[in-house]
């Protein structure tokens, strides 16, 4: 049996991450703040208050806030990702979000921002969060999808190919609403929810772009690829496809991020069920007012 390859490094995602928490350059975090927004929307939709929420991965504390503010927990545990946030008061637990420290059944809702996308077993993950949520306790994550940075991918790729005849990949790749949701079954969620959405952001350059998901602790942490640097030329020639190929009439280049919301329940007996097949006690044909053939 051949073992599973890791596709991301996660001791260079440790550096990529120190090194954002020290930079924490204002404004690099919007895209957690539109998550964070959007998160406290669908939970103020929900008619329970969770007696103990994990915000997990948190940094900045935007999703521990917005948990806060929607007035569903009574309890909420900020579990930062592999560093406490210098910037903030010290977070209930540092941990590694593929490791997760929470014992089977212990928390009532876990949520979790752009962080699980790069766990190297996302299906093993997402066990985890199911084992530590109490019967009929709610997961909520929200995760970069397909489509996102496909300008950037496209750019790289063609200028790598043109400037060194070969080209590795620069970009992450990303899972899209069906596969996320298969996962969620398959992890024991019941009544798994996954929606999509998509945001398109303005840039002078792609250097500008570049500096963003750096400040974000965001960029690629690849094993494939990663001994292998972009040279300058590479780069430069990247800028000029993105300028030519991807920008708006004055002249910005657009950056598209697809955001995927995932939603999940621990099971519980007072959850509704789908029927068995056959018992159902309305005839389709009915239903639609239409005449039943028999084949």
């Amino acid at each position: 049996m051949t073992a599973q390859t890791d596709l991301f490094d996660r001791a260079l995602l440790r550096k990529r991450r120190q090194r954002a928490l020290k930079r924490a350059k204002t404004g690099a975090d919007f895209l957690l703040a539109n998550v964070a927004d959007d998160l406290q929307d669908r939970l103020l939709l929900i008619n329970r208050v969770f007696r103990t929420a994990v915000d997990l991965g948190g940094h900045t504390g935007r999703i521990s806030k917005a948990i806060g503010d929607s007035g569903k927990a009574e309890t909420i545990l900020r579990a930062d990702l592999f560093f406490a946030d210098p910037h903030l008061p010290p977070p209930d637990l540092v941990v590694d979000d593929a490791l997760m420290p929470l014992k089977d059944q212990s928390v009532d809702l876990v949520v979790s921002a752009l962080n699980l996308h790069l766990v190297n077993d996302l299906p093993g993950s997402l066990i985890q969060i199911r084992r530590a949520l109490a019967p009929d306790g709610l997961f909520m994550a929200v995760l970069p999808g397909a489509g996102t940075l496909t300008e950037l991918r496209d750019s790289l790729t063609r200028a790598e190919l043109e400037t060194s005849g070969g080209a590795a990949a620069r970009v992450l790749p990303f899972a899209d609403t069906r596969d996320l949701g298969s996962l969620l079954q398959r992890a024991g969620f019941s009544l798994p929810v996954t929606d999509m959405d998509k945001i398109t952001v303005r840039y002078d350059t792609m250097f500008s772009l570049l500096r963003d998901l750096r400040d974000m602790g965001a960029t690629s942490v690849l094993k494939q690829g990663e001994g292998r640097p972009l040279s300058r030329a590479a780069l430069l020639r990247a800028a000029e496809i993105y300028a030519e190929d991807h920008a708006d009439t004055d002249g910005r280049i657009r950056a598209t991020f697809t955001l995927i919301t995932l939603s999940g329940w621990a099971p519980h007996e007072s959850q509704q069920k789908p029927l068995r097949p056959g018992a159902a006690k309305t005839r389709l044909a009915d239903a639609l007012g239409v005449p039943e053939r028999k084949v």
